[in-house]
């Protein structure tokens, strides 16, 4: 029992870094990124690689945010001027090609068989109780890292020209700010926790394949800021920890609801999250954590 808590919490914390990285340029930048769960396979295949071809997991985690960065910077600079929605089909699009190349690309990923035997830091030494302790604890801390500096990111000038941008990206290149950088370095930042968060992924599970990819990542990560409130990093993890307890929950309507086979039992969770996400939408449009927008200072 003990592991599996530990195995849920590792994963909302894995899921609150998406979190947060979807936050930084929706709730931050306005920018609709539908292709998250490229950026993570991204991530975690980056790190497989790397730590496959000798190097310690540290610089796996490197390896995969600089992947990441990589990654962002080519969607950006070919959308960045697209109006935010042809900007949402095509990081969807990217998403997809992602995923298609790390199942047809045998040589680099071995396609569907996906990689195993993926380093997993000491976990021979401490056990599968003490590497869960570890890694669940190396998690938090790397999540609350990440919080900490987008939070300071966020009270920065940078984190208010974001927000400018957001609001009325024509009123702030009118007033001197330079848009489309300013989209650039938030995407490609976003683009990096996310690929971080996918190499804690690959090195937690030790084995990625493609089907640990698909889309639906991407409406479990929206769900999980909308829920905790758009703008807000704190909300964003808070969100993510909830939508984890929600699915793990779902695992047992099978009991809850008898006579079902395990195809139509996988149908109703999904089916559940999406009226979950209608729910939240309905009942609590800002979150639970709406996001503070401190009043403009009154002139002397």
């Amino acid at each position: 029992m003990l592991n599996y808590l530990l195995f849920t919490l590792t994963i909302g914390g894995i899921y609150g870094l998406l979190a947060l990285s979807l936050n930084l340029i929706w709730g931050g930048a306005g920018m609709v990124n539908l292709g998250l769960a490229g950026f993570f396979a991204v991530g975690a295949y980056a790190s497989a690689i790397a730590t496959g071809a000798g190097a310690p997991v540290p610089l796996g985690l490197i390896a995969a945010a600089c992947a990441g960065v990589v990654a962002g910077l080519v969607v950006t600079f070919a959308t960045l001027r697209l109006r935010d929605d042809y900007l949402a089909i095509v990081t969807l699009g990217f998403a997809e090609v992602v995923r298609l190349v790390a199942l047809n690309e045998r040589w680099l990923t071995n396609g569907s068989d996906g990689m195993s035997g993926i380093r997993a830091p000491f976990k021979a030494e401490l056990g599968p109780l003490g590497f869960n302790l570890f890694y669940c604890g190396l998690v938090a801390v790397i999540v609350a890292l990440v919080w900490l500096a987008l939070r300071r990111l966020d009270l920065s000038p940078f984190g208010r020209t974001l927000k400018a941008i957001r609001e009325d990206q024509e009123l702030a290149a009118f007033a001197g700010k330079k848009v489309l950088r300013f989209k650039l370095q938030a995407f490609a930042l976003s683009a990096a926790i996310a690929g971080l968060a996918g190499a804690l992924y690959g090195h937690y599970q030790t084995y990625v394949s493609p089907d640990h990819f698909q889309p639906l990542i991407t409406i479990y990560i929206f769900l999980a800021v909308t829920a905790g409130g758009v703008g807000r990093p704190i909300g964003a993890v808070i969100g993510a920890l909830l939508v984890v307890a929600f699915l793990e929950a779902t695992r047992f309507v099978g009991e809850v609801v008898p006579g079902l086979q395990p195809v139509q039992v996988a149908a109703l969770r999904e089916m559940l999250v999406g009226a979950a996400l209608i729910l939240v939408l309905y009942l609590r449009p800002q979150g639970l954590l709406p996001e503070r927008i401190p009043p403009a200072p009154r002139p002397s």
